[in-house]
């Protein structure tokens, strides 16, 4: 500092300054103001009609009077002379959307989704569901689907090949079977057990050899027959 001046008084710490409502609200309305003119047609969309009093105020919630929804009236859809869209919508699919839905339950059960060939038939289920949740068999105990009267009456002139035994089995039956067969073949090629198959085998035709003689008599005899009957013939 040069010689000769004072430094002014200092104000008091921290300055009071006097409460002023309109110099706050004038800064708010310049925020806003600011804001206002950057907003982007986005947000514009989003906020359009929003107050900022709602941040604020307390909103004054008003109840309307309970004003009763008018009864519709249903009308009745006859079968016979509804629409092919009115008569899907109200005798087809409540019934058969249930039924594809159990549909696919079951086929996720007998694993569908994973194996090429299943003994699942998705027809016979579907149509043993629908015949057993017709509303005219409601108190009737469950039929299952070759006990149908008219799937009875199909097969009798339209029978089906019999299924393949590895459809039939099960995880467990058809694991079980294919280890008892590694197991004898692993028993078959021992040495000693080729052997003992090779005794029996010889035992068996020695036993046999009389049975054996007449038949290749009886063979060598038709063929005679045959060669004569086709000489008298020529």
């Amino acid at each position: 500092m040069l010689p000769g001046r004072q430094c002014p008084p200092c104000p008091p710490y921290p300055p009071s300054y006097p409460s002023r409502p309109d110099r706050v609200r004038s800064r708010w309305a310049r925020t806003c103001g600011s804001r206002s003119a950057r907003v982007s047609p986005l947000e514009e969309t989003i906020f359009h009609g929003f107050n900022t009093e709602h941040l604020y105020s307390t909103p004054h919630l008003t109840t309307d009077s309970h004003v009763p929804c008018p009864q519709v009236k249903l009308e009745k859809i006859h079968p016979k002379t509804c629409s092919p869209k009115e008569y899907l919508e109200t005798f087809i699919f409540p019934v058969l959307l249930p039924g594809m839905a159990s549909l696919l339950h079951q086929a996720k059960k007998e694993k569908c989704f994973e194996r090429k060939r299943t003994k699942f038939i998705a027809c016979d289920f579907l149509t043993e569901w629908l015949y057993n949740q017709n509303p005219k068999r409601i108190g009737e105990s469950f039929t299952e689907f070759f006990s149908i009267p008219f799937v009875e009456q199909w097969l009798k002139h339209h029978p089906r090949p019999a299924m393949p035994l590895s459809l039939l089995l099960t995880e467990g039956e058809a694991a079980l079977i294919i280890q008892s067969f590694w197991r004898a073949y692993l028993v078959r090629c021992d040495p000693e057990i080729q052997e003992l198959r090779q005794w029996q085998k010889k035992l068996r035709e020695d036993n046999h050899i009389h049975q054996r003689v007449k038949i290749f008599w009886a063979k060598q005899e038709q063929k005679v027959k045959c060669k004569m009957e086709k000489e008298e013939e020529a």
